[in-house]
């Protein structure tokens, strides 16, 4: 249960809602709960949360371990704030960094081959889906996204589908489509790696999640767990997704 802050707080409102969200999940054991903060919040929000179970995760790096690239930062440095995970190929990376599926690519192998674990986002563009396109796309994402990834590089992989027009758009797939996108993600690694990868990768679902429809999303079969924006900045939100009602 994923939540991305994206440029939003500075490190002391980074901190004090890194403080509420640890006391309002305390009891969760039996989830993962992970929270993005920007760069500059990492170190706090990783001190603030250390003895509550959750982790964080940077919201990208890069793929040189040093050098001349203003702007950027390493895997390295991440791990040494604390970190856990990394988000990788996000769509506004995607469509504002104009990031493109190579690049998505050696930043995956990197963040592995350093420790940490990549949250892997792929999906579909309003035009794409309309011209139902929506698998094509994802299938091109995942393959050329994990090209030259051995399957014994996969275990702490997350994968994240998150269709374009449903961020922050206030549209959102219905449980039964994110779970039918879920089930094709499960197949095509079954297919292009094994059944033991396919059945423990994490799936996880992005796009307009909200504490009105997670209990939802979450009790479908290949859907295990969420990507979250907007409603992970605000501690009843968040917490109310992260603690879903099992049903």
């Amino acid at each position: 249960m994923a939540g991305n802050w994206k440029m939003h707080f500075n490190i002391k409102e980074s901190t004090h809602l890194a403080n509420d969200l640890a006391k309002a999940v305390l009891g969760m054991d039996d989830r993962e709960v992970v929270i993005a903060p920007v760069f500059t919040s990492l170190a706090a929000v990783t001190q603030a949360v250390s003895s509550s179970g959750i982790k964080v995760a940077a919201q990208n790096s890069f793929y040189k371990e040093k050098g001349a690239y203003t702007g950027e930062i390493t895997n390295a440095m991440l791990k040494d704030t604390g970190c856990t995970y990394v988000i990788l190929g996000h769509s506004e990376r995607r469509t504002i960094f104009m990031e493109d599926d190579g690049l998505i690519n050696l930043k995956i192998k990197a963040a592995i081959n350093s420790g940490l674990d990549p949250i892997f986002c792929i999906g579909e563009t309003k035009e794409e889906y309309d011209a139902g396109l929506t698998f094509n796309v994802i299938e091109r994402q995942i393959t050329l996204g994990l090209s030259g990834i051995n399957s014994n590089k996969l275990s702490g992989l997350v994968l994240a589908y998150e269709p374009v027009w449903a961020i922050g758009t206030g549209l959102t797939a219905t449980p039964e489509q994110a779970q039918d996108i879920h089930k094709l993600i499960r197949g095509l690694f079954k297919k292009k790696y094994n059944n033991e990868v396919a059945k423990n990768l994490r799936i996880i679902y992005g796009g307009s999640v909200k504490p009105s429809n997670i209990d939802q999303l979450m009790i479908q079969l290949d859907i295990d767990g969420v990507l979250v924006g907007g409603a992970s900045l605000d501690v009843e939100s968040f917490s109310r997704i992260a603690g879903f009602i099992k049903t």
